[in-house]
C-alpha cells in the first residue's frame, strides 16, 4: 500500500511540476482572450479574434524585460519577499521556487550546475547536484540529476566522483531556463568554479 501512495505522489508532483509551464501559459493567454473579447475593447474597429493572444505575448515579453533591468530585479525582490510572507500560499509560493531552480542555500532541491561526461565520452551534458555524499573509502560522490531535454522534469539520477565533472559558475534557474529552451539562451561555460 505504501508502495502505490509513493508512487501516486511522485506522478502527481511530476504532473504538476511538468504542467507549470504550460498550464500557466494556457491560463495567463486564455485569460487575456476572455477579458478582452467580453469587455468593450471587441467593439472597437482594430479589434480581432486572437486579440487576446497578442496582449498576453506582449505582456509575458514586458514581464521578461522588466524582470531582467536593474530596477525591474530590485522591484522583482520585493514582491518575491512579499509573496514568501504570505500565509498559506507562502509556504506554496516557496515550494514552487524550489521545483523551478531558485531555491537557495541546503534546503534548495538542486545545490549547483555540473557538466558531467556524455555516456560515449564525446560530449558534455548539465546536470544538478541534488546532494553530496562518502563512500566506504570517505571518497566524496555527488548525487547528480541530468534533466531531459525540453522536459527537464524527465531525466536519470547519477552517482559520480566530485573529481569527475566541472563545477559550473552558472545560476541553477538559469540552467533551467537552457534546458527548456533547448539551449537557446545564454549558457556560459567559461566561467569555471575550482572544486571544492
Amino acid at each position: 500500500m505504501k508502495k502505490l501512495q509513493k508512487h501516486i505522489a511522485q506522478c502527481l508532483i511530476a504532473g504538476i511540476v511538468a504542467m507549470l509551464p504550460v498550464g500557466g501559459l494556457i491560463i495567463t493567454v486564455g485569460y487575456m482572450e476572455s477579458t478582452i473579447s467580453g469587455s468593450g475593447l471587441s467593439k472597437l474597429p482594430f479589434y480581432f479574434p486572437g486579440f487576446g493572444l497578442l496582449v498576453a505575448a506582449l505582456f509575458i515579453y514586458l514581464v521578461g524585460l522588466g524582470i531582467t533591468t536593474f530596477i525591474g530585479k530590485w522591484l522583482w525582490t520585493r514582491v518575491d519577499r512579499i509573496l514568501d510572507k504570505l500565509p498559506a500560499l507562502g509556504r506554496m509560493y516557496q515550494t514552487l521556487k524550489q521545483i523551478l531552480g531558485y531555491g537557495e542555500g541546503e534546503d534548495a532541491i538542486f545545490y549547483e550546475v555540473v557538466l558531467i561526461p556524455s555516456r560515449d565520452f564525446r560530449a558534455e551534458e548539465i546536470g544538478l547536484v541534488t546532494n553530496r555524499v562518502t563512500d566506504d573509502s570517505g571518497k566524496a560522490k555527488l548525487i547528480i540529476f541530468v534533466p531531459g531535454v525540453p522536459n527537464p522534469t524527465s531525466g536519470r539520477l547519477i552517482v559520480m566522483d566530485k573529481d569527475s565533472v566541472k563545477l559550473l559558475s552558472m545560476p541553477v534557474n538559469e540552467s533551467l531556463k537552457a534546458l527548456v529552451s533547448m539551449g537557446k539562451t545564454d549558457i556560459d561555460l567559461k566561467s569555471l568554479k575550482p572544486s571544492k
